[in-house]
């Protein structure tokens, strides 16, 4: 089963703990041996996802949005990036020089053509800016993809 994954990043430590835990809980349920994750790698619930991916067994796809997309990323997040991008089947990066919100949007957009179901950390509330979580479950939802919205009680961004 492909799983596409996108959420919000800068996500607050607890709330990145309770959804680390509820992105284990929604993806054991999927056999590891047919698993596997498409992610665009961006800080906060899309490296969650991609490691809950990989600890579960299942391997992982990556769709960058740029070919300066790392240079883009908070300092901090960078090891995981890297650790990730290293882990990953497969690597497609897309023809956009710099990390723009067209860039994100179109990344996106492929996440979700690749996917039979998106996991989307989401509270719920319209993109903060073009290619931001709340476009892409649209995109998904338009496209008829089934979404799969993970938000534990008591996440806060």
């Amino acid at each position: 089963m492909r799983v596409g994954g996108t959420g919000h990043r800068l996500l607050h430590a607890e709330t990145a703990r309770m959804v680390e835990r509820a992105l284990h809980e929604r993806l054991a349920r999927l056999p590891a041996d047919v698993l596997v994750g498409v992610s665009s790698l961006a800080d906060g619930a899309d490296q969650l996802f991609a490691e809950a991916i990989l600890a579960l067994g299942g391997s992982l796809e990556v769709v960058l949005p740029a070919s300066r997309y790392r240079e883009a990323l908070p300092a901090e997040c960078l090891g995981a990036y890297d650790r990730l991008l290293a882990s990953a089947t497969v690597v497609e990066r897309l023809a956009y020089e710099d990390s723009t919100s067209e860039a994100h949007m179109e990344a996106g957009r492929m996440v979700v053509d690749r996917s039979d179901v998106l996991v989307a950390v989401w509270d719920g509330h319209p993109a903060r800016g073009v290619g931001g979580t709340g476009d892409v479950v649209a995109y998904a939802r338009k496209r008829g993809v089934p979404v799969e919205v993970v938000w534990p009680r008591g996440a806060a961004r």
